[in-house]
């Protein structure tokens, strides 16, 4: 990624999309760290429309072109899921505008690639859980994707992020930090690690599952925060799941237990205070009946089953990513202070903990709604 656009970049950018009306303003748009947001307000025979105009960012997507496929297939295959049930696709999901030239995406000559959208009116976003019907409305509508995508065939998709829930490969990625330690940082974090070697055999139990089929591909959003969803201003009920970025082929259970990680903690993901963190089994409860309710029959008995797991694994391999790049230096992720990525780790380590003391009950509430 360059520096922030100039204008006249922006401008032609905007140029080459097939937008209604005329553009009059061009502003920064939302909070995101990762593409660069505008708010366009066009104006339509005196009518207002409005945009989102995307700068993505090819230097963590390093195939915008794949990565567009992904989003123009899904949204177009979940517009028409929502048009058989007499929804509305224009608020109920994301919709691609088209190049002037008919492509997803448009290629500046200093290789930005830049992507509409349609602005959904009349909505927010939630940045965390404020109350249970929140999280439930949000387990229910990641469980609609999953559903609404079940015939999909996930395996057309591009992988935009090669091996980004593959557990195996994070754990070679930590094993190589380990060895290799260039700063020296290993010996004051040996229960950390220790605590990550001895979980190895986990590492492998949903990748074994999904080469012998006995858990399907699926597509999977990948990154199932609260504020990845657009709630209605009106019915203050969840509408539009958001960045599909990261939508790729993957398991059911990476969704769930992402969720899971961020939603159920019961402390921040970077508290040193670690008596403060551990999984609120009621929120954990909550997004398991929305979640089930949303994929409605969907999902195998044996995905059900692994729904702990998928918690679990989701929250070990956070912590293994955030261990390594605190050993290599703090390269990948942003920190904020010193030991960030060490704090980080180290909540999540808490609450793998956590789940594993708390086992037996996850697994009957499962089991219990699943009824």
């Amino acid at each position: 990624m360059t520096k922030t656009p100039a204008p006249e970049t922006i401008d032609n950018a905007i140029a080459a999309f097939r937008l209604a009306g005329i553009p009059r303003s061009v502003n920064p748009h939302g909070n995101g760290h990762i593409n660069d947001t505008y708010l366009v307000i066009c104006d339509d025979a005196g009518n207002e429309k409005k945009y989102i105009l995307q700068r993505m960012n090819h230097s963590i997507f390093r195939n915008p072109q794949a990565l567009m496929e992904n989003v123009a297939g899904v949204t177009s295959y979940l517009q028409e899921k929502i048009r058989e049930r007499n929804g509305d696709p224009d608020r109920e999901t994301l919709s691609v505008i088209k190049t002037k030239d008919g492509k997803n995406y448009f290629e500046d000559s200093l290789h930005n690639f830049w992507r509409f959208f349609p602005f959904i009116e009349d909505t927010y976003c939630l940045e965390k859980v404020e109350n249970a019907g929140d999280f439930y409305d949000c387990a229910q509508a990641f469980g609609s994707f999953q559903r609404q995508l079940a015939d999909y065939p996930a395996e057309t998709l591009h992988e935009t992020i090669p091996l980004f829930h593959h557990t195996p490969s994070r754990f070679q990625t930590f094993q190589k930090a380990v060895r290799e330690d260039p700063l020296g940082r290993a010996d004051s974090v040996r229960e950390e690690i220790n605590f990550a070697l001895a979980r190895e055999a986990d590492t492998h139990v949903l990748t074994d599952l999904l080469e012998k089929g006995e858990l399907p591909l699926r597509v999977t959003h990948n990154d199932t925060k609260l504020n990845n969803i657009l709630f209605d201003a009106v019915t203050k009920k969840a509408l539009c799941i958001i960045d599909l970025d990261t939508v790729m082929p993957g398991l059911s259970l990476y969704d769930f237990g992402d969720a899971i990680r961020t939603g159920a903690n019961t402390g921040a993901e970077d508290e040193t205070d670690l008596s403060k963190i551990g999984l609120d089994l009621s929120l954990f409860e909550t997004f398991t009946a929305g979640f089930l309710t949303g994929c409605a029959g969907s999902l195998t008995p044996l995905e059900i089953e692994l729904l702990p797991m998928g918690a679990k694994l989701m929250t070990y391999e956070c912590g293994i990513r955030f261990l390594a790049d605190y050993l290599v230096g703090d390269v990948y992720f942003k920190i904020h202070k010193e030991h960030h990525n060490l704090d980080r780790a180290r909540t999540q380590f808490k609450l793998v903990a956590d789940m594993e003391a708390k086992w037996e009950e996850m697994a009957e509430i499962v089991r219990r709604l699943s009824r």
